[in-house]
């Protein structure tokens, strides 16, 4: 990859005062239209959700919700997580996925998952790479887009087992 050629890539945290940055990126990026409440969990999962910049301009994120599965321990979901295609394939993606798996890790998170179209092969290799399965298929998940069909990816991080 060419990450790291003298360009830095930088990742900013969302908050109010750069949130239109998020909407205006997933408006480029994404076939979907995303609500309040998305951009509400955006801003609630606190160090789960970045802006990346490439000399200083904004060119991707990540955003994610977190969510409590019962038995009470928590889970990563990825709402989505994009990079406008000039700036593809030179490791801004895979900073931004690094910085939920490492906090994912620190915080003994040992789930996240999210939702992929089926014919979305791009972002499905890119998982892949990172140790996401294909753990379900869900039938007419999106309403607007065709196909509507998504796979459901799911990365299990086992946690180191601490000595007592």
């Amino acid at each position: 990859m060419g990450a790291g050629r003298g360009v830095p890539i930088s990742l900013d945290g969302v908050r109010d005062k750069n949130l239109m940055q998020l909407k205006k990126l997933n408006t480029v990026l994404f076939p979907v239209r995303y609500n309040d409440k998305y951009y509400a969990d955006a801003l609630a999962s606190g160090e789960f959700t970045k802006l990346a910049y490439y000399s200083d301009i904004c060119v991707g994120s990540i955003a994610c919700r977190l969510e409590k599965k019962e038995g009470g321990a928590i889970c990563v979901y990825i709402m989505t997580l994009g990079v406008l295609a000039p700036y593809r394939g030179i490791g801004i993606g895979t900073k931004l996925l690094n910085h939920v798996l490492d906090l994912s890790s620190k915080q003994n998170i040992s789930e996240i998952y999210l939702h992929v179209q089926t014919n979305n092969e791009d972002a499905i290799n890119f998982y892949k790479k990172f140790g996401f399965e294909i753990t379900d298929t869900i039938q007419n998940y999106y309403t607007n887009i065709t196909p509507p069909d998504c796979y459901v990816l799911t990365k299990f991080i086992t946690q180191p087992q601490t000595k007592k």
